[in-house]
């Protein structure tokens, strides 16, 4: 109810080209020209140009969550709204990130039983002052009504931040970084911003697995490409 006030007070306003938003600071035109990860790989979410197909990687060495679901890429402008709320407190921006995960999310057959924000350790949480993972994740569990339990996934050793290390090092930066609580039997969503090398979710994953956990699925906003694969902005940056 408060989130209807403060549309009614204040009418959301495209946060990319200031015209009147659709329920949230974004436009419809903006809105189509969001760079979509339209073909990918069905596990894991890497972009490719067949859609609806096990890349390369995945049919290797099968990850340990049972898919990746991440709508768009890591491009203008959603990239730039990623990097305002980590690392600069834009809690605005993860509002509208929330919400937009949430609407994709709401149009595709899922099934889970509880929604986990990507932890961080003690000491980064500190630091920033919020987790940004449970900025998104909020929304999401409000709008497919599933119970949001960040209590499930801890992480209990400090690493150091995966955007500072080759791709190559983040797997092993991440082993064994997190514990699970009680989740024997349970289907879990694991919701992050955006997904790189993969290392992450597969941490996190085999974490749940490990304990017990019969579906782990990991929600994130934005998919990186591979190097080769990088787009070029299709619209403004969103300030």
């Amino acid at each position: 109810w408060l989130d209807l006030l403060l549309d009614a007070c204040f009418p959301p306003r495209c946060r990319s080209c200031g015209e009147p938003g659709t329920g949230m600071d974004l436009c419809p035109a903006c809105y189509r020209h969001l760079p979509w990860n339209r073909s990918h790989c069905r596990q894991c979410a890497q972009p490719m140009p067949r859609a609806d197909a096990l890349c390369g990687r995945c049919q290797r060495r099968p990850p340990t969550f049972d898919r990746i679901r991440a709508p768009w890429l890591y491009a203008s402008p959603l990239d730039t709204c990623i990097q305002e709320l980590k690392f600069h407190g834009g809690l605005a921006a993860g509002r509208l990130l929330g919400q937009l995960l949430a609407r994709q999310l709401q149009r595709v057959d899922i099934a889970v039983d509880h929604i986990v924000p990507m932890p961080l350790h003690r000491s980064r949480l500190r630091g920033r002052g919020f987790n940004q993972s449970m900025e998104l994740a909020g929304p999401v569990a409000r709008a497919l009504d599933v119970e949001l339990s960040p209590g499930m996934l801890l992480r209990h050793r400090q690493t150091a931040a995966q955007a500072e290390l080759p791709l190559a090092a983040r797997h092993g930066n991440v082993r064994d970084a997190f514990r699970a609580g009680e989740v024997v039997g349970l289907r879990i969503a694991v919701v992050d911003d955006v997904v790189t090398s993969g290392g992450t979710a597969e941490a996190a994953a085999r974490t749940l697995k490990d304990a017990g956990a019969s579906v782990v699925e990991v929600w994130a906003v934005c998919r990186t490409p591979a190097p080769q694969q990088r787009i070029k902005p299709a619209c403004g940056s969103v300030s």
